[in-house]
């Protein structure tokens, strides 16, 4: 499977000139826990709301700060046509828990470790759900009873 099919798009980008105002109304509209910073199309960095809050207001900065000051530069990144396990070994290498995804140098996404987990359980369910209603479908065994006679009645 490639990192294409599970990541989130399309990611959600600011300049590095936006306020870290900006980028906390960012994350709360789109309910996401960091943005991309981009310029003409390149990434630059990328912004977490543990960034903001640590960086930002627990370093005593403005809300009128430029995003560029607490961004993490560079990016860690995977390309959208990388097979997911090269995204696992990248986030077991680094220990992020966000990856940019490019196509070609153009951002397309970000796949987080939230997404690797829905996609883990939506492969369990698949191949669990067939099972459940085989079991729901049979009927339930007989209890034998203590004495060694037939079952229990019911």
């Amino acid at each position: 499977m490639k990192i294409s099919e599970v990541m989130t798009a399309p990611p959600v980008c600011v300049t590095p000139d936006a306020t870290l105002a900006e980028v906390a109304g960012q994350m709360a509209e789109h309910a996401v826990g960091s943005v991309l910073v981009v310029r003409d199309g390149a990434l630059h960095g990328i912004v977490t709301d543990r960034d903001l809050a640590v960086r930002g207001m627990g370093g005593g900065l403005a809300p009128g700060t430029r995003v560029d000051a607490v961004m993490s530069p560079p990016a860690v990144t995977v390309d959208a046509d990388d097979d997911l396990q090269a995204a696992y070994r990248t986030f077991r290498r680094t220990g992020v828990r966000r990856l940019p995804v490019l196509d070609a140098s153009r951002v397309v996404g970000v796949l987080t470790v939230d997404d690797l987990l829905l996609d883990v359980f939506r492969r369990l369910t698949d191949l669990l759900g067939p099972v459940a209603w085989n079991v729901l479908q049979e009927a339930p065994a007989p209890i034998p009873r203590a004495d060694g006679g037939g079952p229990v009645p019911s």
